[in-house]
This record gives structure tokens, C-alpha cells and sequence, in this order.
């Protein structure tokens, strides 16, 4: 989850090249798996990338907009892997519903989503009472795309689209974000069936 306003690379001068930016981007993921996001600093970046501090800092300016942009990779790419998963469903709502539950675990298991949490779970807050981030905004626009599809084919409950896909979007989201104390006395899978079992008679006509 993450501000759009850092969700882009920042460049100065010559385009950076798409490897380039995965390699500053993967070593990033690589010192907060390490060390949080907190002890995370665009020099250990910058070391573990083998580039200068220069290089790094030409292209982002501060470690928030470094750490977004990784976020917004890591999590956008996850959520693209869940749609192409569920694609091939004929029904809107059967697509929405599996991939909305693939997407949750994918990300409550993602390793720099459980660090994130377990070390610095209050960076969190700002995307749960301030604002949207540009990560919960890539999973509201799949939940709107399904939901838009699931009325014109009839297997989705009509009702204004974007709320419908807001008010979604704040439930999945809660089992991401509450994963590790949830599931600490209960079966994922188990909460992972109710969470497909509310999001489909949340959406059934």
C-alpha cells in the first residue's frame, strides 16, 4: 500500500533503463527483508546494488520514494499474477472472488509484506486513515473491472460499481493487513474460504 504520489521512478536527466531500475528496486526489497524499513538507508542501497550513491540518489531522491516504489512493484506484479490465474473463469463474479482471495494470500504471505508488518507495521496507518495508496488503487481497479464485467453478465448484484469495489477493497484489505494476529489460533485456509464465502454473497444478484 502505497502513496501514488511516490509510486513512479523519479529520474533526472537520461531515462533510466527498466533493468536498472529492478536492480536498485530488488536490492531495496533485499535491505528491508534484512533490516526494516526503518534501518534502511539509501546507502545500503546504493552497496547493495554496486552503484554510486549518486546513481541511486539521481533516481530517488529519498528512501520513501524508493521504498514506495518497490511496494508498488512487488504488490502490483502479485495481483497481476492473480488475474492471469483466473482469467480463463467464464463468470465475472467467479473471477472476481477467486482472484480478490488469491490476491490476499499471495500478499499476507508476500515476505516484504510480513516484514513490513512484523517490524514497522505503523507505516501502515497512513493507508488505513489518510489516504489510498497507489497499491490499494491497483486492487480497487481489478475489483471495479469485475465488478463492471459481473453486470453486464448478469452474475453480479447491481449497485453503484465503485462502492461496490471501496467496500470490497476494505475488507480484503483488513485480512492482509490482520493476517498474522488472525491467524494465529485459526487455519489460514479456513478464514481464506470465508473470505470467499462473504465476498461471493456480498456480490450474488
Amino acid at each position: 500500500m502505497t502513496d501514488k504520489r511516490h509510486s513512479n521512478t523519479v529520474s533526472r536527466g537520461t531515462a533510466p533503463t527498466r533493468v536498472e531500475d529492478d536492480v536498485l528496486l530488488d536490492a531495496a526489497r533485499d535491505c528491508v527483508l534484512a533490516n526494516g524499513v526503518r534501518r534502511t538507508t539509501l546507502t545500503d542501497v546504493a552497496r547493495r546494488a554496486e552503484v554510486s550513491r549518486m546513481t541511486l540518489y539521481r533516481r530517488f531522491p529519498d528512501v520513501r520514494g524508493l521504498l514506495a516504489t518497490l511496494m508498488t512493484r512487488e504488490f502490483g506484479q502479485a495481483l497481476a499474477r492473480t488475474q492471469t490465474e483466473v482469467a480463463h473463469r467464464p463468470a465475472a463474479r467467479d473471477r472476481l472472488v477467486t482472484g480478490a482471495v488469491a490476491g490476499v494470500r499471495a500478499i499476507a504471505a508476500d515476505p516484504l509484506m510480513r516484514t513490513i508488518l512484523d517490524r514497522d507495521g505503523d507505516l501502515v496507518l497512513p493507508y488505513v486513515v489518510t489516504r489510498l495508496g497507489s497499491t490499494q488503487q491497483i486492487a480497487e481497479e481489478f475489483l471495479l473491472a469485475h465488478i463492471t464485467a459481473g453486470h453486464a453478465d448478469g452474475t453480479v448484484r447491481r449497485a453503484e460499481p465503485r462502492a461496490q469495489a471501496r467496500a470490497l477493497l476494505l475488507v480484503v484489505q483488513s485480512f492482509v493487513l490482520s493476517h498474522a494476529p488472525a491467524t494465529a489460533d485459526l487455519d489460514a485456509e479456513a478464514l481464506y474460504a470465508e473470505l470467499a464465502h462473504l465476498l461471493d454473497a456480498a456480490l450474488s444478484p
